[in-house]
């Protein structure tokens, strides 16, 4: 089970965290094209190491996070609100 630090609530379990998807990827132009918008929708990537994500902390303080997570060993390195950018000594 992920251990996720809220800077709000402090550690948590992941239960109370629902995943909302890659805080890497970009929204089109609101005059793009249908096709950028189905690349943004339903064309991901599925990454092998560090990914940032986001996270909503639903049985808690509600609120959106931006967490740094390795894909295959779930270690966290970070977690930060959405405005917020990781360090540069985080993996």
């Amino acid at each position: 089970m992920l251990r996720i630090h809220c800077p709000f609530c402090g550690l948590r379990d992941e239960v109370e965290f629902r995943y909302r998807g890659d805080a890497t990827a970009r929204r089109p132009a609101a005059e793009a094209n249908e096709e950028a918008f189905f690349a943004y929708v339903y064309a991901r990537d599925n990454p092998r190491g560090w990914h940032l994500e986001w996270w909503l902390h639903t049985h808690g303080c509600r609120q959106v996070l931006k967490v740094k997570r390795h894909t295959l060993t779930h270690e966290i390195a970070w977690v930060g609100l959405p405005a917020d950018a990781p360090p540069e000594d985080a993996p």
